[in-house]
């Protein structure tokens, strides 16, 4: 059950003029279920992306990489097999799909993005992606559709709208993403794809998605694990108006942050056996790149999540996860540690005033804060986290069952 995240309504997600969606029931995993989406864009379409680091990074990411150099014209996403650990066999299926979506469209093979998501070190079932092509491609399919039709383990669709208005006129941003577990990103998300109608450059649409990611999904994770297919794209249909001037683009690029950090936490509320979404502050380090060092410590320590879990503030789990962080010149003795308001170690030990009670009550929230203030700076981080339950274990344990 997703942390204060209710299936998103339709009617708040708003069309993209220059975007084009269409789903399919292709049977890749699981048969009576839409498991593969068609993203068409208009002609002259501008598309930035950020990808996985994982060494092992997927055959549709090796392939996407490739053809963004292009003027793309589509996007592919399946569900149910990740196509990633598969070798050049797994890039030469990645490009078959790609030339049954062309085919369709009446565009080049490298004018198409393929992605996938799914189980791992298998082969990609081309026949039945190929088969459910026609369909997607025929279907006239909404956002909410298509965010249901990139889910795997989710158990929420996650999708969000917003408008901006420019000096030209308004501009609409929608996105979706999916992700529940193996959430850790170095780039971006699991899957994540925010499109506007706004007219923007490719040089400044790539600038901005490596600014949004950083900020967004670069700040989120469930279990420390990056995975081998992550990827974000931002999408500028160019229909609408363009983002002429630097504030034009600044107001632009905020509409897109909203709309992706709000998509971030969603993966977040919905991490697979999630009971709480906990932010992970810390403050006052010598540099951003510390503070997020720390942050990590603590958000991915099984010790630490199973206390959040179990609602129990045990204290000495954090201030472990913050002395082995990395930052070799930190003085614990200096470093205040906060549950939501509630100050629970003040200069490296335990509050003189500290009450058990209300440092119980604030973990038993739905949503709490965990505030780490290192007085040695003036630099922050922010990530979004949550607990470690019995119900991870057992999803992460039947995934391919």
């Amino acid at each position: 059950m997703a942390v204060n995240l209710p299936p998103p309504d339709a009617r708040s997600l708003h069309p993209v003029p220059g975007v084009e969606l269409g789903v399919a029931m292709a049977g890749i995993r699981k048969p009576g279920r839409t498991d593969l989406l068609v993203m068409r864009l208009a002609p002259g379409a501008a598309v930035a992306g950020v990808f996985t680091q994982n060494r092992f990074c997927a055959a549709p990411v090796i392939l996407a990489k490739k053809h963004l150099k292009n003027a793309v014209r589509a996007l592919v996403v399946n569900t149910g097999n990740a196509n990633a650990g598969t070798g050049e066999d797994g890039v030469r299926r990645a490009l078959e799909v790609c030339k049954a979506v062309s085919k369709e469209i009446q565009a080049r093979p490298d004018q198409v993005l393929p992605f996938s998501t799914g189980v791992i070190m298998e082969p990609l079932p081309v026949d039945r992606i190929r088969a459910g092509i026609p369909g997607a491609v025929a279907s006239k399919a909404s956002w909410l559709d298509a965010a249901e039709a990139i889910m795997t383990t989710d158990t929420v669709p996650k999708a969000f709208s917003a408008r901006a208005k420019l000096s030209g006129g308004p501009v609409t941003v929608t996105g979706i993403a999916k992700g529940a577990g193996m959430i850790r990103p170095d780039m971006a998300t699991m899957l994540g794809f925010v499109a506007t109608d706004a007219k923007v450059t490719p040089k400044a649409l790539q600038s901005m998605a490596k600014s949004i990611a950083d900020r967004s999904f670069n700040c989120a994770t469930v279990d420390g694990d990056t995975s081998t297919n992550d990827s974000f794209m931002l999408i500028a249909s160019g229909v609408g108006v363009e983002a002429k001037s630097a504030k034009d683009r600044k107001i632009l690029e905020q509409a897109v942050l909203d709309v992706s950090q709000r998509l971030a936490q969603a993966i977040i509320r919905d991490g697979e056996g999630a009971t709480k979404f906990v932010t992970v502050s810390v403050e006052r380090g010598r540099s951003e790149a510390e503070c997020r060092k720390v942050a990590y410590a603590i958000a991915h320590s099984p010790l630490v999540k199973t206390a959040f879990f179990a609602s129990d503030p045990n204290l000495g789990r954090i201030l472990a996860a913050i002395g082995y962080a990395g930052v070799k010149d930190l003085d614990s003795g200096q470093i205040n540690v906060y549950l939501d308001d509630v100050l629970v170690a003040k200069k490296g030990s335990r509050n003189p005033s500290y009450s058990e009670p209300l440092a119980l009550a604030a973990m038993k929230k739905p949503e709490f804060t965990v505030r780490a203030v290192l007085n040695r700076g003036k630099a922050a981080a922010t990530l979004w986290t949550c607990d470690l339950s019995f119900d991870y274990v057992k999803i992460n344990a039947e995934y391919r069952t």
